[in-house]
């Protein structure tokens, strides 16, 4: 009986992560020399926290080197400050130490909106490692911690960005 509802928990575990994925959406520009490939958030965006939505976008280029640019898109909903600078740093803290950060432009009237895009230098140094929390340095810290399951999702979509052709 016991093994019947471990069985049923991991299953009903993996049937949550997976219908949460997101699907690849391809599109080549007119040239056909660079592909893109990003989760379909035409429904919604993916949720990395409550509050923090993500997209991620991988382009792929064409030409004597076939090199690609990752990018992920981070959305703070109802995220608006007020700040005394004229940029913000958003980090995202990996369970290694490591830290991926942006700088992003305040707008003129002084307020952040809530949208920033990180550069990933290695995706697979990232597939590995865990984003532990995302921090809004403003007037004061935002901070967004992870949970298991949202990681797990999250390397999910990487790993379908990384591998979609």
């Amino acid at each position: 009986m016991k093994v019947i509802l471990i069985l049923l928990s991991f299953f009903a575990v993996n049937v949550s992560i997976y219908a949460q994925e997101a699907k690849v959406l391809k599109s080549v520009n007119d040239a056909g020399d660079v592909a893109t490939f990003e989760l379909d958030c035409s429904a919604q965006f993916q949720s990395l926290a409550k509050g923090l939505r993500y997209n991620i976008t991988r382009h792929e280029f064409k030409g004597p080197e076939l090199k690609n640019t990752y990018r992920l898109l981070l959305v703070m909903d109802g995220f608006y400050s007020k700040t005394l600078n004229k940029e913000m740093t958003i980090s995202a803290v990996l369970n290694d130490g490591t830290t991926i950060q942006a700088k992003k432009i305040i707008e003129d009237d002084g307020f952040f909106d809530g949208a920033c895009t990180l550069k990933i230098k290695d995706p697979q140094a990232l597939l590995k490692a865990d984003i532990d929390k995302v921090i809004v340095h403003a007037d004061k810290d935002v901070v967004y911690p992870l949970s298991e399951q949202n990681k797990a999702v999250f390397k999910k979509n990487l790993a379908n960005i990384i591998n979609a052709k």
